[in-house]
This record gives structure tokens, sequence and C-alpha cells, in this order.
């Protein structure tokens, strides 16, 4: 306003236009040219989907964590809650036994359990080009094999204790994340967020949980082991016929890929059908009985079979005192699909070489992808949570900074520990079922029923299954 003052000619005849600037220069206010600091946070959380909602609640719920002030960033907009009377969406996970345990100690579990789930109390995998079967059952174990739940009733449980529970978060929608900076030997103190509506923040740690794609990682400048299968999964949400309880999750491999049924209910049964990417698209736009009878015939159908693989499997059964065969079960009938319920996404393998850095740390798919064919994708996500919120506890309370890079490689080699396994193992039987040539269909074939035939070797994968090392 002062230099609006100096060059007025107050003699002259635009006086008037003078004091309209004037007027109009107090109105504004005084200049600050002191650009304004980001608005700080002790942790922001790229990414709102089940991983990285969850890891906001468990931060929150953490004792020595309960302080800290979380920013979650998720693009798309606010959840809108999730309606029991609804069909069963097309999106659901298989929870294992230390996911429910990980829900049990954030308060979300109860929740859950009162809408809907399915507790999975038997399993068979079996193979369409020989007899191999394995199959697991509950009463093996003290718990179920698995539970299936809708991926909009895990996020609707968990924002329902956001707002309830963890006033120390702060959730921010429609904001998409255009910039990652991170203290990388930059002269940097801490983390910087920059939005597409070009706000910013700061942060003491950014957790990347942004998907495969994620913008955290790729700041991190990590090296990432990435394989495109040019396969795609199918979904869609089925009924069937009466099948009692219907708590038996059925997995056969057939020569285009694994396909899947996960019971929902006594009438609906959620699909995987993994399968070549021309296959896929047929699929999911195939008319609905045409699909019906496909999918039907990829459970039931006998496909040709090799003598000598099928004289390998009765000798070994043979030989373990199983001379009476595989007793194999089928799963209940398809009668029709869900109107609009059939979805396909690409398949892939992703691993990155690194979850952490100083300032920035991964969790689920940023960090790490697999084939859905073990359903142990998102309950990889949970454990990293655990495991990561462990870390950052132990910080809390020694006092250093959750960014420390020191503390967050305890997070690191324990992730790819647990991991590591899990991943080779997947991608590899993926390597196994993507061939019909007769000395791989023997070789897994042999594999499969020994599993099967040995109860110390399957008490073994089921554990692993569940989330137990």
């Amino acid at each position: 306003m002062l230099s609006v003052l100096k060059h007025c000619n107050w003699k002259s005849s635009r006086n008037a236009k003078c004091l309209v600037a004037i007027l109009r220069a107090m109105s504004e206010g005084p200049v600050n040219d002191t650009p304004k600091k980001p608005e700080h946070y002790d942790i922001i959380i790229g990414g709102g989907g089940l991983v990285g909602t969850t890891l906001a609640v468990a931060i929150a719920k953490n004792k020595t964590l309960a302080d800290k002030r979380i920013l979650l960033l998720e693009g798309a907009p606010p959840f809108k809650g999730f309606d029991v009377t609804k069909p069963y969406s097309n999106r659901v996970s298989a929870i294992n036994k230390k996911t429910v345990e990980l829900f049990e100690s954030i308060g979300i579990w109860e929740r859950i359990t009162n809408a809907r789930i399915k507790h999975i109390k038997q399993m068979q995998v079996w193979e369409s080009n020989s007899d191999a079967l394995i199959q697991f059952q509950h009463d093996h174990f003290a718990e179920d094999v698995a539970c299936i739940v809708e991926n909009d009733l895990i996020l609707d449980a968990v924002y329902t204790e956001l707002k309830n529970s963890a006033p120390n978060v702060k959730v921010r929608n429609k904001s998409q994340i255009m910039e990652v900076k991170l203290p990388l030997g930059k002269g940097q103190s801490c983390p910087e967020i920059k939005l597409r509506s070009n706000e910013k923040f700061s942060c003491d740690l950014v957790i990347g949980a942004d998907g495969a794609n994620s913008l955290v990682r790729k700041e991190m400048n990590v090296d990432v082991f990435s394989i495109d299968y040019k396969r795609m999964g199918l979904v869609a949400t089925l009924e069937v016929s009466e099948a009692g309880d219907n708590s038996v999750a059925w997995q056969r491999f057939i020569p285009t890929g694994p396909v899947a049924l996960l019971p929902l209910s006594e009438k609906y049964t959620s699909l995987v059908w993994s399968t070549t990417m021309e296959h896929a698209k047929f699929l999911k736009d195939a008319p609905h009985d045409e699909f019906v009878t496909k999918l039907n015939e990829a459970f039931c159908k006998e496909y040709q079979k090799n003598d000598f693989i099928v004289k390998a499997i009765n000798g070994l059964n043979s030989l373990m005192g199983r001379s009476g065969g595989n007793m194999r079960q089928y799963p209940p009938r398809v009668h029709s699909v869900l109107e609009g319920s059939r979805a396909t996404f690409p398949l892939g393998f992703l691993h990155a070489s690194s979850y952490v850095c100083s300032g920035a740390a991964l969790v689920g798919d940023a960090a790490h992808r697999l084939h859905p064919l073990a359903g142990q994708g998102v309950n990889l996500g949970f454990s990293d949570i655990c495991l990561l919120v462990e870390t950052l506890a132990e910080a809390a309370y020694s006092g250093a900074k959750l960014g420390d890079k020191h503390y967050l490689m305890k997070y690191e080699q324990k992730g790819l520990a647990k991991n590591v396994p899990i991943l080779i193992g997947v991608h590899g039987l993926h390597t196994l079922y993507s061939t019909t040539l007769s000395p791989v269909v023997l070789l897994r074939s042999l594999g499969l029923q020994l599993t099967h035939n040995i109860p110390q070797i399957k008490n073994i994968f089921m554990k692993r299954a569940m989330g137990y090392n």
C-alpha cells in the first residue's frame, strides 16, 4: 500500500483513481512475501486402500504412537460405506489367521463378523492333467483354514474405526500425490509431498501404500524386479446349487490356468479365474448361459491324462498306504452369475529390492505383488502393517525419529524374511502350472500328492497359509 501512496500525484485529476487503488490495497491486507511452510505431520500415508487405511488405524491404536499426527492421502472420493442388504461384491479377500489377529487388535473384527463373512473349513486343490490333489481340513488344526470377507466390508470397518477412535488421523480424499521429495542427500531435513492441488505437506516419515505403480517407491530409487505374466484374472459373483454350509474353497489347475471358487454364503460363491488375455476377454463378454456352461466345465470336465503319470501317482499312493486312490470331491454346480459382477485385472509379479530408505517405507503392493493363486497378496500387506507398526513403536520408545533408517531396516529385514519365500513359492507354482509338458506335469503332480500324503509337510504349508512362520 505504501508503494501506491508514493506514486500517486495528489495534484493530478487522477486522485480518485489513486484513492480507489489505496482502498483496494487496504482491503487485500498486508503483503507477506515469506513463503508459507508446508503443514507438518509425523507420518504421511500415501494410498487409502485396504492396507493404507488399516495401517493408519493400527498406528493410531498403538499406545506408543497414539500421539503422532497422521495424514492419510486417498485419491478416490470418500468411501460410501457398506450395505449388508446389497448383493455380494466381486472384490473379496481370503483372510488368514494372522490377519484376523490384526483386525482383533485394532477393534474391527467384531464389526466385520456382525455383518457377513464366510469361514472356510476345507480346501481342495487338484490337477486336471493327472489325478493328483491336496486337501486341507480345519479339523486338523485349531481354527478355520481362512475367512472370506468382502473388501468393502473391511474398508467400512476400518473407516468407522478411524472416525470413532483415531482423532490423530486426518483423512484427505480426492488428494492425488503429484510429487514426492525424500531427504536422500539433497539437503532436505524431511520428506515433502506435493498434491495436484499444489498443496504441500512435510513429515518425518512417508509410507508408500500407493500400489504397484507407487510414486513413493520411484522416488526411493530402489531396484524393482517385475514380470508381466501377460495373463488376466477374471472375478465374478456366482449363485450355486444348494451345498449345505458351502464352506469348501475349490481350486483346479486346468490347461488355461487355475480357477477357484471361494464360498460367500450357502447360496453365493466368488470366482477367481486366471487365464490367457484372449480367454479372459471372451469369458467377460460371453453370454450368461455360455459363461455358466464354460465355468462348470472348468471344474468337471475330464481332460486327457498321461497314462504314465496316472500310474506314477497311483504307485505313490500305494507305496504310502493309500491304495484306494484319491477321494476327490466336486464343487456345487453354478446356476448363474450376478449381473455386472464380471471383471478382469492384469496378473504379474513385482518385488522391490528394498522396502525402506531414510524417511520412507513401503507396504503392500508398493513393495510386492504376486499371483492370486495362493490367496496371499493382501495377507502379506497386512503382515507388513504388523511388522512396520512394531518397528515404529520401538523407534518412538527409544526417542529416535520415525524416519530413522537404522530402525526402518529392522522392518525391512523381517519383511524380506517373511515375504520372499512366499513370493518365490507362488511364482514357482505359477511357472509350474503354466505348461502341459509331461515331465513338468509329472513333477508337479508328484509334489502335490506327496504334500497331501505326508501330514508333517501339509501342516507346514497350512501354517504358512495361515500366516505363521
